[in-house]
């Protein structure tokens, strides 16, 4: 029996994984002048009521006759009566979909993927280091941090963008900043008027800052040459590469491993991911 055999031979409640929940937009952000945050509603109440997922799993959003697409979910998942998905305009169904208003209607299939090892980090240190629209699962882990604040010692985020009109997020920027219980460092990545903040690339700034890697769990999301820099610098730092996890949800197709065109040798990225520790990562082709 095929993979997708059996997803749809498991009971009378199997569904079929390629067959979206209709959801409406409830509300859009504006977070940069190309990436807009959707806040999305499932239509099927006792659906929405029951979801759940993890920081870091994603979702495929689509538009009727235009296409489906990847994104991470970027809101709490302590929030049950929406969802959030941060898109940049890339190609044509994010362009189509930064069409949309308040009301519309797409289409949504979620959770897919594992998420970030949330459990596995309770007692650590936490370090997030995110760039550009990266910034999207990330932002689901820390909201999740900070519901839980007291499982968890000292959390720092790194975060950087090309220019301050590039931050996403900003409100909540704004309001990690104020806490004291986290250290929020923000980075452009060349001189800007009126910017105080660091100046210089998310790696840079990682290596300026040089956190200890003792009892640490670093979490890094972003443009794929920042990750490869990032994770060359917790590795000069001493970090454990079973304590450095990162994302690859760019790399998902289908969501459900049947498509295959998500492998990293024998690994599904959609399946066995899109989280992974370095350690993880290293046993595979590199073909990241």
């Amino acid at each position: 029996m095929t993979e997708f055999s059996t997803l749809m031979e498991k009971g009378k409640e199997a569904t079929n994984p390629y067959l979206p929940e209709v959801a409406v937009i409830q509300k859009i952000v504006d977070e940069t002048s190309d990436i807009k945050t959707f806040r999305l509603v499932i239509k099927n109440r006792e659906k929405l009521k029951k979801f759940s997922f993890t920081s870091g799993q994603v979702g495929q959003v689509s538009l009727f006759g235009v296409g489906e697409s990847t994104f991470a979910i970027s809101s709490s998942p302590k929030t049950k009566d929406f969802l959030e998905f941060s898109v940049m305009r890339a190609g044509e169904n994010s362009s189509a979909l930064h069409e949309l208003s308040v009301g519309d209607a797409v289409g949504v299939r979620a959770p897919f993927g594992n998420g970030f090892p949330v459990k596995e980090m309770e007692g650590k240190n936490i370090l997030v280091i995110g760039g550009g629209i990266g910034i999207a699962p990330l932002r689901s882990l820390i909201f999740y941090l900070l519901g839980e604040r007291e499982k968890y010692k000292n959390v720092k985020i790194i975060y950087g963008a090309r220019t301050p009109n590039d931050l996403c997020f900003r409100r909540d920027l704004r309001a990690w900043k104020r806490r004291d219980d986290i250290e929020c460092i923000l980075a452009v990545d060349n001189k800007f008027p009126g910017w105080e903040g660091k100046v210089g690339f998310v790696p840079a700034i990682l290596a300026e800052e040089a956190p200890a890697p003792a009892d640490t769990v670093a979490v890094t999301c972003g443009p794929p040459i920042m990750i490869k820099f990032v994770l060359d610098e917790l590795k000069k730092l001493g970090f454990k590469k079973e304590h450095i996890v990162t994302t690859l949800e760019r790399r998902m197709k289908c969501g459900v491993g049947l498509c295959g065109r998500c492998n990293v040798g024998p690994k599904y990225v959609c399946v066995d991911g899109p989280v992974f520790t370095l350690a993880q990562l290293e046993e595979l082709p590199n073909e990241i």
